[in-house]
């Protein structure tokens, strides 16, 4: 899989300028069924990897998110793959952290444009 395009995916990781929020449910090890919203897929080193937030807990500002590596199979549906290696999770975990203060500043910005101007 190659660089992943946020504004032309299709891919339904929820990314894409006019894409409303995706879903996945997520089966834990204890058999817990988990709906969660994808937050991001994005790409380190060549590996696709995908953020999924809780829908439960999504509100609280301390929720827990859950970080994949991301691939898709033959049929085009996602598989998630758990990263056992621990610096392999270190970079993934401070890319995404790069990546959403990146959107949260880019939100911000485009906040203070779409404001109207005073007229005087």
């Amino acid at each position: 899989m190659g660089e992943h395009n946020h504004d032309e995916c299709g891919c339904g990781c929820g990314c894409g300028p006019d894409e409303e929020n995706e879903f996945i449910t997520l089966t834990l090890d204890d058999g817990k069924e988990i709906n969660c919203i994808v937050l991001k897929v994005f790409t380190v080193d060549e590996k696709d990897y995908i953020a999924l937030l809780p829908e439960e807990g999504m509100e609280e500002e301390d929720s827990e998110l859950f970080i994949y590596r991301f691939l898709q199979d033959k049929d085009g549906e996602p598989e998630l793959i758990n990263i056992e290696d621990d610096e392999e999770f270190e970079a993934v975990a401070d890319a995404l952290d790069e990546l959403l203060d990146s959107d949260e500043f880019d939100e911000m910005f485009d906040e203070d444009e779409e404001e109207p101007e005073e007229e005087e």
